[in-house]
């Protein structure tokens, strides 16, 4: 009994302190990204730069640098990871199983193939659509993928007012096995530079993106995440079982859907600039709730919150770990994030045998 109690108050403890902990180390991250690159931005530079913006575009070098690449891609990087790791929080719930990630929907799954489908065979198939979007061609058909496939899987799982998981799941397993060939087809026939090109999307990448691609994108996101978070206690409440939590006044359908959609809509926006980085979804949820418990009134948000320092961190490691070159940040992820996790994970074992 005494042993319960302790535990319960360390946890309680832990929960108190999730919040601010990790929004210090978000809030840290964000300074180091902006003044961490090829050129070094001091404090005092930032704040002069700030200072001197008019309505003149003939702007210093390191004011053009602060605001047009290292801003953009600060805030990309902390939405991006923001929306993996509260999306990867509540499909953990919505699954009721640690090992589920935004990927069992088929987001990350259509969005690559609507990528491939722009890189392979855009120029040649849509050549007017490709000259009129320009650089947003690859973002628009990689969200168009995201969208067709979760709806797909959500017609597939929506029958008769029912949304079932264990349809959902089957679902997105298949629809993703489908996608799988038919990106492995293009990928057959694509030549050299598309593949090439085809190859670091699918690592991940956060470089290259300006404010007009990036805040479409920390829209939906925003949305997405407002909305999963009013959505703490209803999961609490469903964690306890589809019945009880019908009982307790919960409409578990309407649930399943907004859970659903909110992650079609974050994880759609975030494949479509930044390509497919595994890993963040669904090791960082499953990290916090290790460390705090499953209450989703701490574990959205301290998901959201690692999840955006994480990914921020990760980024800037992968800017500066071979310039002047960049690592796909996928890699990084799972280089840094997976070692880091298994150490969690063995500690944990040994603290209950």
């Amino acid at each position: 009994m005494t042993d319960t109690l302790t535990l319960s108050a360390e946890r309680s403890k832990k929960q108190f302190m999730a919040k601010p902990f990790t929004l210090g180390l978000l809030i840290l991250s964000a300074i180091l990204s902006i003044t961490i690159g090829a050129m070094p931005l001091s404090f005092n530079q930032i704040f002069q730069d700030l200072l001197n913006i008019t309505g003149t575009q003939h702007y210093a070098l390191s004011t053009n640098v602060l605001l047009e690449i290292r801003l953009p891609r600060t805030l990309l990087a902390m939405a991006v990871g923001a929306a993996l790791g509260m999306c990867g929080a509540a499909m953990q719930a919505l699954f009721r199983n640690p090992l589920a990630d935004p990927g069992l929907i088929g987001v990350a799954g259509g969005g690559a193939f609507g990528a491939v489908v722009i890189i392979v065979l855009g120029n040649s198939m849509f050549p007017n659509a490709m000259s009129y979007f320009g650089p947003y061609a690859l973002p628009i058909g990689a969200m168009l993928g995201c969208l067709g496939v979760c709806g797909i899987i959500y017609k597939l799982s929506n029958q008769h007012g029912q949304f079932t998981i264990i349809t959902l799941l089957l679902a997105g397993i298949a629809v993703n096995a489908i996608v799988g060939s038919f990106i492995g087809i293009l990928t057959l026939i694509s030549t050299d530079e598309e593949l090439r090109e085809l190859t670091f999307w699918t690592m991940g990448n956060l470089g290259g993106n300006n404010w007009s691609l990036t805040l479409p994108v920390l829209l939906l996101i925003g949305i997405s995440i407002v909305g999963l978070s009013r959505l703490a206690r209803p999961l609490n409440l469903y964690l306890l079982g589809e019945a009880q939590a019908e009982h307790l006044g919960v409409q578990v359908a309407q649930l399943k859907k907004q859970v659903f959609l909110f992650t079609a809509i974050a994880i759609g926006a975030a494949v479509s600039i930044s390509g497919m980085i595994g890993f963040v979804g669904f090791v960082i949820p499953h990290l916090v709730r290790i460390l705090i418990g499953p209450d989703h009134k701490f574990l959205l948000p301290t998901s959201m919150l690692l999840g955006a320092s994480f990914l921020t961190l990760t980024d800037i490691i992968a800017r500066i770990a071979i310039p002047p070159a960049e690592v796909p940040i996928g890699l990084v992820t799972s280089a840094l994030g997976g070692p880091f996790f298994l150490y969690v994970l063995y500690k944990q074992t040994q603290r209950f045998n």
